[in-house]
C-alpha cells in the first residue's frame, strides 16, 4: 500500500520538486524514481530491514529515502565519508544493508548482522518504518536516536500547497535538514539542494533560483555578512530567513535585520530527540519566540526548558534515557526566560553556566558583548 507522502508526490505531477547538480526534476520525475528504486530494492533487500544511505542530499538520495520508507525500512542516513566513522555508525545501528549512490546508480552491500535492538525489533515486527539519527557528539560519543518514521512523516500531512522556492541548508543526517525536506515536499514547493555550504555559493543560488526561504545557522549567516554577499548578489527574492541549531547573538540578529530590512527573520527551535517545533518570533529583531505547535507541549522547571512531543524519539540505541523523565518529558538543557505574555528567550545551556564570584554567567552573554 502506497504511503500518503508518495501518493501526494504522485498527485503533484509536473510541478518542480528538486533542483540539484543533476538538474531540475518535477514531482512526477521524483515519483517515477521512487518506483524505480522500489522495484530494484525488492529484488535484493527484504522489507523491514535496517539500511544505511551513504550520501548527502541530492535528487536520487531523496528518491531512495522515500523508496526505503515505502519498504518499511529503518533508515540510517550517513553523510560522513570517513570510513571509521561510517563503520562505527553502521555497527551501532546494526545495519544489514549499506547503499551507496554513484549518481543515480545504487550499490547495495549486505553485511553481517547481529541481534536487533529491542526498539528496532518493535518497529520491524509492527511493519513500521524507522529513522536513526546521531547526535553531534560534541560532549562525548554520538548518541544513536531511533524515531518512528511513520509518526514523523505523518506530522506533515495536510499542509497547504505553496509556490515557494526553499533551500535545504542542513544535511541529510540532521533532523533540521529532514524537517525542511519533508515540510517542503508536503507543501508541493520547490527544493534547491546545494553542492556545498560556501556563503558565496549559497548566495548565488538565492539569486539564480529566486529562493524565498533560507534556513541557516547564526554562524553561517555571520559568514555571509563577513563575505558581503549582499553586495555581490541580488538577494531580494528572500522573503524569510530562519535561524536555529545554536544560540543567536542579539548583536548579530540586529546586523542581519539591518542588512535584510525587507526579509522576515524567524527563530526556529527543535531537538533531535523531539523534532522541530513550529515557532513564532515576537518580531524580526527579537530573540523572543513562542512554541506554538499542537504536537509539542513544554514547561519550565527551575529555569530549564522541558519538552514532550508526539514525534519524539523512541530512545537511544547506545545510551541511557537519563535526559528523559519517567513520564516522558525531555530535559533539553536550555535555560530560558519567560515574558509575562508567554514569549521564551533562550539564555544558554545549563552545562555552560560559569560561577564568577558567586555570580552565574552564561558564555553567550559575554560573547554577545565582545
Amino acid at each position: 500500500m502506497m504511503s500518503w507522502m508518495v501518493e501526494h508526490i504522485e498527485n503533484l505531477g509536473n510541478r518542480d520538486a528538486i533542483v540539484d547538480k543533476f538538474g531540475t526534476f518535477s514531482y512526477e520525475c521524483l515519483h517515477r524514481q521512487i518506483r524505480r528504486y522500489k522495484e530494484e530494492l525488492d529484488k535484493s533487500v527484504p522489507d523491514s530491514q535496517v539500511v544505511a544511505i551513504l550520501s548527502d542530499y541530492n535528487f536520487y538520495a531523496v528518491a531512495l529515502f522515500l523508496a526505503l520508507f515505502e519498504k518499511k525500512a529503518v533508515i540510517v542516513p550517513i553523510v560522513s565519508k570517513h570510513r571509521e566513522e561510517v563503520k562505527k555508525r553502521t555497527t551501532v545501528a546494526n545495519c544489514r544493508y549499506l547503499i551507496e549512490l554513484d549518481e543515480s546508480i545504487i550499490d547495495i552491500e549486505e553485511v553481517e548482522s547481529v541481534e536487533l535492538h529491542p526498539m528496532v525489533s518493535s518497529l520491524t515486527k509492527s511493519n513500521q518504518a524507522g529513522l536513526v539519527l546521531f547526535s553531534s557528539g560534541s560532549t562525548g560519543e554520538p548518541k544513536a536516536m531511533i524515531h518512528n518514521l511513520e509518526n514523523l512523516v505523518s506530522s506533515y500531512q495536510g499542509k497547504k500547497l505553496k509556490n515557494l522556492n526553499m533551500l535545504v541548508f542542513l544535511m541529510f543526517d540532521h533532523i533540521g535538514g529532514l524537517n525542511t525536506l519533508l515540510n517542503t515536499l508536503s507543501m508541493g514547493a520547490r527544493i534547491i539542494l546545494p553542492e556545498n555550504r560556501n556563503p558565496e555559493y549559497i548566495a548565488s543560488l538565492v539569486e539564480s533560483y529566486n529562493i524565498h526561504v533560507l534556513p541557516a545557522s547564526p554562524t553561517f549567516l555571520n559568514m555571509m555578512l563577513m563575505a558581503k554577499v549582499q553586495d555581490k548578489f541580488n538577494l531580494s527574492s528572500l522573503k524569510m530567513i530562519t535561524y536555529g541549531t545554536e544560540p543567536m547573538q542579539e548583536s548579530l540578529l540586529k546586523k542581519i535585520k539591518k542588512t535584510f530590512p525587507k526579509t522576515r527573520l524567524l527563530q526556529t527551535f527543535g531537538t533531535s530527540e523531539t523534532g522541530i517545533s513550529q515557532t513564532s518570533s515576537r518580531s524580526s529583531d527579537s530573540l523572543e519566540m513562542k512554541l506554538d505547535d499542537p504536537n509539542i507541549k513544554y514547561k519550565i522547571v527551575d529555569g530549564e526548558l522541558w519538552l514532550q512531543s508526539k514525534t519524539q524519539v523512541m530512545g537511544y540505541l547506545n545510551a541511557s534515557m537519563e535526559n528523559f523523565t519517567d513520564d516522558g518529558w525531555f530535559i533539553t538543557g536550555d535555560l530560558v526566560e519567560v515574558s509575562d505574555d508567554g514569549y521564551l528567550t533562550i539564555k544558554g545551556r545549563s552545562k555552560e553556566v560559569i560561577n564568577v564570584g558567586g555570580e552565574k554567567v552564561l558564555p553567550a552573554e559575554v560573547e554577545s558583548v565582545v
